[in-house]
């Protein structure tokens, strides 16, 4: 199983959209780096749910329940379907996780314009410890 971290504006598409709709289809990205990271998702893959608008924080887990397929004319562009698993108890503010040491590689504080990137199972057991 793979790790990963989809980040959606709360007022677009927020968890509790995705709890009131239990699954969804994870559309509109658009740049090739995190159309690569939904390329190489699999089904089973678990997704930290980031709300990159106010509060900036992981609020949920999701996992992948399909492979990529095209989203819209382009082949390049695609979508994955996602479902909700559980919300984080308590959220981690991405001032906690750049405070933690242990997240400082992590893909999402080093290019934080992507909206899909990959989490490491360090970062992924560091991450559910915060927010526990």
């Amino acid at each position: 199983m793979a790790y990963w971290l989809l980040k959606s504006e709360p007022e677009s598409y927020g968890w509790d959209d995705l709890i009131a709709e239990k699954t969804t289809e994870w559309t509109g990205v658009r740049n090739p780096a995190a159309a690569l990271h939904l390329k190489a998702m699999q089904v089973g893959d678990r997704a930290f749910f980031y709300h990159s608008g106010k509060p900036k924080a992981i609020v949920g887990v999701a996992e992948v329940t399909r492979t990529a397929r095209q989203d819209g004319n382009e082949a390049r562009w695609v979508s994955v379907e996602i479902k909700s698993v559980e919300a984080i108890e308590h959220p981690v503010t991405l001032a906690a996780m750049k405070a933690e040491s242990k997240l400082s590689g992590m893909e999402m504080l080093r290019q934080s314009r992507l909206s899909v990137s990959p989490v490491s199972a360090a970062e992924w057991a560091t991450i559910l410890k915060m927010g526990a």
